[in-house]
């Protein structure tokens, strides 16, 4: 669940983590009353979950209540990269000295949590990992021993910040670690961390995701309920039960397992195609999973073409064969199908199937046969 910029402040505020004084806002005239008990100048913030406010004109500099007014009217209902502004964060604008860049994720491969932080902020942070690797000072942290302001210390030390922002960092640091654990993110990110010319530290942004796995634990998240923007893609495959991630691609991708799913993106990668999703049945391959597959696939305006991937081992092939032959007749397909089908009773999946093929039902032998006539049939 990723939440708003300004949620994410209010978030790292219960953990004492310092931000700038504001107010949101859903109307241009709360706007005003924001800016002016923020006290001028204000920043005008658009609230999306995406990057780029700036340069699309979300994020503008107020010196009194008629330019607040005017900034608010103008970016209220602007459209960021598909995302409709409905809400304004308005804060005190600050003086900044410098910007650094400071989070914390889980780095699943060394099963421990990582920090990273860079004397470099205010810029994307692939960014900096491409151009300059060497300006972000990683941590791993063990999640038994966890992170003292000692170690936090020379992890500071070691990412070259300037001296009179050190020991506030430190500090901070440690507060957002505490943060991104007992808070069960998956990321807490400030991008930029700042240095004030008046010699403070704090949060100019915040980027938090939280782990939805521990929203038993947090009743208090139900506030954030009602803000959330799903891709509908990915809400119609919820309710039906579906493991779905919505992509950009023109192929849709079914396959069972989230492995193999994976390896079927990848293949259409390789063949000079494009997924339009992940979706992974899991062993359960019946008429009714095959059809609110094919109906949440079906519902893409992007897709063209329809990738089925299935190797059999507890799941048999026959069975889904079965369920595609069911699917298709509840379902009413805009695009051509493609299928590759192996594994457990797969001769006899492909003799349930072989009185239905036809142009817009085609069968493969191989994954990358199949990739390669899925994209093909996308591209025409």
């Amino acid at each position: 669940m990723d939440l708003y910029e300004y949620q994410g402040k209010q978030y790292f505020a219960r953990f004492g983590i310092p931000t700038s004084k504001g107010g949101v806002a859903e109307t241009v005239d709360e706007a005003v009353v924001q800016a002016d008990a923020a006290g001028y100048p204000v920043v005008v913030k658009a609230q999306v979950k995406v990057g780029g406010r700036g340069k699309a004109g979300g994020i503008k500099l107020a010196n009194n209540s008629d330019e607040a007014r005017a900034h608010a009217a103008a970016i209220l209902g602007m459209d960021i990269k598909g995302h409709v502004v409905h809400l304004i964060w308005v804060e005190n604008a600050s003086d900044i000295d410098k910007e650094y860049y400071a989070s914390f994720t889980l780095d699943r491969q060394a099963k421990l949590h990582l920090g990273m932080l860079s004397a470099e902020g205010g810029v994307e942070i692939e960014e900096v990992a491409q151009t300059n690797p060497d300006a972000i000072a990683k941590l791993h942290i063990d999640p038994v021993d966890g992170l003292d302001e000692v170690t936090a210390r020379a992890w500071v030390d070691a990412a070259g910040l300037d001296e009179a922002a050190r020991d506030q960092t430190a500090a901070l640091l440690v507060k957002l670690y505490t943060c991104y654990v007992e808070g069960d993110c998956d990321l807490a990110e400030i991008n930029p961390l700042i240095l004030t010319t008046e010699g403070k530290v704090h949060a100019l942004d915040a980027k938090v995701t939280l782990d939805e796995n521990a929203a038993f634990r947090h009743p208090e998240w139900e506030e954030y309920a009602g803000t959330e923007t799903e891709d509908p893609r990915e809400q119609m495959a919820k309710e039906k039960g579906l493991n779905y991630i919505g992509l950009s691609g023109s192929v849709g991708i079914i396959a069972n397992g989230a492995g193999l799913a994976m390896s079927t993106l990848d293949v259409v990668n390789q063949v000079g195609g494009s997924a339009a999703n992940f979706l992974d049945i899991g062993g359960g391959a019946n008429a009714d999973v095959m059809a609110a597959a094919l109906e949440v696939i079906n519902a893409d305006p992007a897709v063209r073409s329809i990738f089925v991937n299935i190797f059999g081992g507890i799941t048999r092939v026959d069975e889904v064969a079965q369920g595609v032959v069911d699917a298709l007749a509840r379902v009413d397909i805009r695009s051509p199908i493609v299928l590759r089908l192996d594994g457990t009773n797969a001769v006899a999946g492909r003799e349930i199937l072989a009185p239905h093929l036809s142009d817009r039902l085609v069968a493969e032998p191989t994954m990358l046969d199949a990739a390669r006539r899925a994209v093909a049939l996308a591209g025409n």
